[in-house]
């Protein structure tokens, strides 16, 4: 199910785009504002986002630069700016689409599948092996293939093993991780990183002490190497 955050400081517009999405089968979060988007952003990972700029906290725009440096999630902006100085300003930030206000639900689901299919599906892979762990990132499982027991970890080290996964033998770097993780505040704490990157390693590796695919580039970032 797609998962689609509107951000809108207007309530009766966050009630009525809840209300035609969700019958429409999407998951919808809502924020009323800028900081709550980046927020529920970081912690919620939606697939796309549909944006007002006129905010109370936090100009529309900046929302969208601010993303742009960590996160590529599409964004469409609904906005009653009609200016073609405006739609410039959002677009040349990173918006993907936009839909002046007042609207059409369907013109607006038009828009959402139409972003949709021009990013593409995702490139995460559904499966993928670490030793003797065969990786699920559909059901999100891990299986021991040499006793058949389940390796449970947690939301943050499913989060960190993804991106990871998405660049097989491509070095990932330590910022890349923080921000798409935890998100831009995070960007410089490298101590969360090695804490979750050796919980991961004693979990998948055969030799924790001498990891031959959860592989650290010293100074720079973290590699799986198949």
């Amino acid at each position: 199910m797609t998962r689609i955050l509107i951000v809108d400081d207007e309530p009766q517009i966050l009630r009525a785009l809840r209300i035609n999405l969700t019958a429409r089968q999407y998951e919808v979060l809502t924020a009323a504002g800028g900081t709550e988007a980046l927020r529920v952003t970081s912690a919620a990972r939606p697939d796309l986002l549909v944006l007002d700029l006129g905010l109370p906290d936090l100009d529309g725009v900046e929302v969208i630069r601010q993303l742009r440096a960590w996160n590529p999630v599409p964004i469409i902006v609904v906005s009653g700016r009609a200016g073609g100085a405006d739609k410039i300003e959002a677009l040349e930030a990173g918006a993907d689409d936009y839909v002046t206000k007042p609207f059409n639900v369907d013109e607006l689901v038009a828009r959402i599948r139409a972003v949709r299919r021009r990013i593409g599906p995702s490139e995460t892979p559904e499966n993928a092996r670490i030793g003797r762990f065969t990786v699920d990132l559909v059901s999100y499982t891990v299986a021991d293939e040499a006793n058949g027991e389940a390796v449970h970890l947690t939301k943050t080290e499913w989060q960190i093993l993804e991106i990871l996964l998405q660049h097989p033998g491509v070095l990932v770097t330590q910022r890349k991780l923080l921000q798409q993780v935890w998100g831009p505040a995070y960007r410089n704490e490298t101590h969360y990183l090695r804490q979750y990157m050796a919980q991961l390693r004693r979990k998948l590796e055969p030799d924790h002490t001498r990891p031959r695919y959860l592989i650290t580039e010293p100074g720079m970032g973290y590699r799986f190497q198949p």
